[in-house]
Formats: structure tokens, sequence, C-alpha cells
């Protein structure tokens, strides 16, 4: 293993025991035992370290929760949408430490237009991973660039990182599953009768 990948592993690790914010390249250094040079090198400052192992956490957590979506292939969207719903609530106190250090990085990203960028990206990559699995729940011929897609993408990313943020301040009182498809299936049928 070179030293970029003992830095995201030492970053992984640091980011769950510490919190972004608490984390100096020292830490870094020592965990990963490499040297503070190579921090520049491959990721440019600490911060473009953490992000990036952020970036690898929420993307692998993204692959755990597409294969549990897609798995039953007769699933229909709205019962993958209620599985995935599930399955990221049944992981949030598994994930907690780092979803923590995500909001810390999220709130100093505003001050840093590089941090910015970075965390951008995770999340378009995110969006678009949810959107060509939307485009395979859709059958042939639609592309996960199709603004449905996107669209679909776009609204699950959203519930879902608003059920993390609503589970981290409050666990007892989150919505549960069952309540975000019925809180669904209301909207739908208030607009349906609305029109």
């Amino acid at each position: 293993m070179g030293h970029r990948e003992q830095l995201i592993v030492a970053a992984r690790r640091l980011l769950e025991d510490k919190g972004y914010a608490h984390i100096t390249a020292r830490d870094l250094v020592a965990t990963s035992g490499t040297n503070l040079a190579s921090i520049g090198y491959h990721f440019g400052s600490k911060a473009g370290l953490l992000n990036e192992a952020l970036g690898v956490v929420f993307e692998e957590w993204t692959t755990q929760l597409a294969e549990v979506a897609m798995a039953d292939p007769n699933a229909t969207p709205i019962g993958r949408a209620h599985l995935t719903w599930a399955t990221v609530l049944r992981n949030l106190e598994d994930k907690r430490a780092l979803l923590l250090s995500f909001v810390e990085a999220l709130a100093q990203a505003d001050r840093d237009p590089a941090l910015r960028e970075q965390l951008a990206a995770v999340q378009h990559r995110t969006r678009t991973r949810i959107a060509e699995m939307v485009a395979r729940s859709y059958g042939s011929g639609i592309s996960a660039e199709d603004p449905r897609c996107m669209a679909v993408a776009g609204f699950v990313l959203a519930v879902c990182d608003g059920l993390a943020m609503q589970w981290l301040l409050d666990p007892t009182r989150a919505p549960k599953p069952d309540d975000l498809l019925h809180g669904l299936s209301d909207l739908v049928k208030l607009s349906q009768d609305n029109n």
C-alpha cells in the first residue's frame, strides 16, 4: 500500500475517532506512518485528504445502499425507496461518527471554495449513481442523464440526507420508513385531489 492509500485509511479512522474539526496533520502522519510532504503531494492539503476520505466512505455507503435497493429485480421504485430508507436508518448508528465529520466539513465549506467544490463533487457523484439506478428501474431506453432520472435521484438524495440530519438531532423522533412512505403517498393524493 502506497502513501496515498495509507493516508486515506488513516484519515478514515481519524474521522471516526476524532471528528473532522479535531484532526491535525500530525495525527494523519502518525496514524498513517507517512510524512507531512505526502499529504501535500497527494491531496494538496489536510482538508483535501479528509474530504477525499469522506468521499470514499460515502461512495462505499452508496454502493451498499444500491445493492440493497436493486437486490429484488421485481421491486417497484417506491418499494426500493422504502427499502433504502429502512437501510439508511438501520445503518446510521454505525455511521454516526462519519456523518458528524461530514456535517463538520459541510459547516466549513461556505468559507473554503476548494472544500465546497470537493464536497459538491461527492454529492454529484452520489446523485449520478442514484440516477443510474433509477434508469435501470425505468427499463430500457432511459439513460441516467434523462431529466426524470436526475429529478428522482435528487429527491431520493434529499430524503436520505434530511432523514440523516433529523436522526442526528433526535433518533427517537426521526421519521420511520413507513412514515416517509405514507407522507409521499399523502402528498401525491393531495396533488391529485387538487387537480
